[in-house]
């Protein structure tokens, strides 16, 4: 028998038993799919990641106060939660002498508080800033405009609002020029920013800018009101990223009179930091979901087997025969890898399709997006292959191994 009548053979086995090649056939389709599925799950949530991450800007630093040191490494790291940063820190970061390399920066301090418009009340994260966060956070605006130098020198009541926070209290009336009460005190909203989706702490859509001045002067108070949360530097480029981030180190270590950098008393971050780390914990969770995934193979895999042992069972007279009309044991045991093998690939090809279905309709009902994978897709149709052939070989030797004779006297 050639190829050709191997491949025919083949196929008329497997239509002969409809409802046992579909069983089996149902297991490879399963694992396959679960594979596509889950790789494209994985990629598509790093790939939205990197984007959020990417729109604050390539070139952005992040400094927080206070810092942790890890006792069992002696690594430092981590955010503290000491008010080590003051807004005389973040006047010192301007200086283009000290720091040539730094071209904005842009302190906050921020508190939530309630919001009142008429009877609407609604309770948001109001953030005190200066007018140089809107380049630094690489923010724009729907309409109106954004606070200025004026309105910090003044300490004006004004305010810029996320979109959810204007939807929130104006419906979809525009808020500019309208008033709002923060902390009994009248705000006029001057803007409006553009929609901007939510970073690792915050939802960035939710939230209403005021003058630094204003937030520590009329809002926040305390005795720590030139105190300040966090502040963002933004670098001159992506490529002079790590020159400003020397520049902002000495100079803090200079402002806060500190001669060993292992005793700094801030901690500074980047993007791509926050990048790396969000991309390897997403990484983690989907080798982890994909070697579940793939589980689900091996158990087709031992299905193919044991259909294949059955079929082995029931065409013994058959072995018998073709051997005794001269069939070699190699024609035997490739008849038995070919049907192996088309079932895993019939189950591979059809849960590949079902996968990439998934990935392009998913979407539509989850808020995740789901990337479709082709090294994943083609890499799951080899395995699938190698899975038939793999599980198809011990019921071909057997078969091969027949003697023609006790084969022929089987009932």
């Amino acid at each position: 028998m050639g190829w050709l009548e191997t491949l025919r053979t083949g196929l008329d086995a497997i239509r002969t038993h409809r409802l046992r090649s579909g069983l089996t056939v149902l297991g490879i389709l399963i694992g396959i799919a679960a594979v596509v599925l889950t790789v494209g799950l994985g990629v598509g949530a790093q790939d939205e990641v990197g984007e959020e991450i990417n729109s604050l800007g390539s070139n952005l630093l992040i400094v927080s106060p206070g810092s942790s040191t890890d006792s069992s490494t002696g690594l430092r790291g981590g955010f503290g939660s000491s008010s080590t940063l003051t807004t005389s820190d973040a006047t010192a970061l301007t200086s283009k002498t000290a720091a040539p390399d730094i071209e904005g920066v842009a302190p906050i301090k921020q508190s939530s508080m309630s919001l009142l418009n008429g009877s609407t009340n609604w309770t948001t994260t109001v953030v005190g800033t200066t007018p140089d966060w809107l380049s630094v956070r690489s923010r724009t605006l729907t309409e109106g405009r954004f606070i200025t130098t004026t309105d910090e020198a003044q300490s004006a009541a004004v305010t810029v609002l996320a979109t959810d926070t204007a939807t929130e209290l104006f419906g979809r009336r525009s808020p500019v020029g309208q008033s709002v009460t923060i902390n009994n005190i009248a705000f006029q909203v001057i803007g409006v920013l553009d929609s901007a989706g939510s970073d690792s702490s915050s939802n960035l859509d939710d939230q209403a800018i005021v003058p630094m001045s204003t937030g520590a002067n009329r809002l926040f108070g305390g005795t720590t009101r030139n105190s300040v949360s966090t502040i963002y530097i933004k670098a001159n480029s992506a490529d002079t990223l790590s020159a400003a981030y020397q520049e902002a180190t000495n100079l803090l270590l200079n402002q806060h009179s500190i001669t060993d950098s292992s005793s700094a008393d801030f901690t500074i971050t980047t993007q791509e930091s926050l990048l790396d780390t969000a991309t390897s914990v997403s990484k983690t969770l989907t080798v982890l979901l994909a070697g579940i995934a793939a589980l689900s193979l091996l158990v087709g895999g031992i299905g193919v087997m044991n259909i294949m042992l059955v079929s082995v069972t029931e065409r013994t007279r058959e072995i018998g025969l073709r051997k005794a009309l001269g069939a070699p044991p190699a024609a035997i045991r490739r008849q038995f890898l070919i049907e192996a093998s088309m079932l895993s690939l019939v189950g591979g090809a059809v849960g590949a399709l079902l996968g990439i279905t998934g990935a392009l309709v998913l979407p539509r009902f989850i808020d995740n997006s789901v990337a479709i994978v082709w090294w994943a897709v083609f890499g799951s149709l080899a395995v699938a292959v190698a899975i038939g052939v793999a599980f198809g070989v011990y019921p071909a030797s057997r078969a091969a191994r027949l003697a023609p004779i006790d084969a022929l006297r089987s009932d």
